[in-house]
C-alpha cells in the first residue's frame, strides 16, 4: 500500500495568494492580483496573509483537521467564497491587517481584538 504525503503550510503562505484571484471581484481581484505579485516580505503580503490567517482561522487549523487536508489554496478559497462580505468589508480587514502589522514593527506591541474575526 502506498502512502501518500502532501505538504501544508500552518499558516496562510503567500504562495496560496493567486488560488484567490477569481474568487469575489472588483476590488479584491484587483487587491489579490497586487498582493500575489510582491515578494512575500513585502509589508502588504504580510499584512494580506495575517488577515486570510484570521479569517480562514488558521490558528486553530492542526495537521490531522479537514481544513488542514483540504490545503490552505482551497480552505482560502472557500472562505472567501463563502463569505458574504462585500469587497469593500474585506478591504476594511485588510487594513485592519495592516495598520496591526505595522503597529506591532514599529512598536513591538501586539493587540488582537475578540470576535471581529471569524
Amino acid at each position: 500500500m502506498k502512502t501518500v504525503y502532501f505538504r501544508a503550510e500552518l499558516l496562510f503562505p503567500h504562495d496560496s495568494v493567486s488560488a484567490l484571484m477569481d474568487v469575489g471581484d472588483g476590488q479584491w481581484q484587483s487587491m489579490v492580483g497586487r498582493i500575489a505579485d510582491l515578494p512575500e516580505t513585502d509589508e502588504d503580503a504580510l499584512a494580506f496573509s495575517l488577515m486570510m490567517i484570521r479569517l480562514c482561522g488558521c490558528l486553530r487549523c492542526n495537521p490531522g483537521s479537514y481544513k488542514a487536508s483540504l490545503g490552505c489554496s482551497a480552505c482560502g478559497r472557500r472562505m472567501i467564497g463563502m463569505n458574504k462580505e462585500s469587497d469593500e468589508s474585506l478591504m476594511v480587514h485588510f487594513h485592519k491587517a495592516k495598520d496591526d502589522l505595522l503597529r506591532y514593527l514599529r512598536t513591538g506591541e501586539w493587540v488582537e481584538e475578540e470576535g471581529i474575526y471569524h
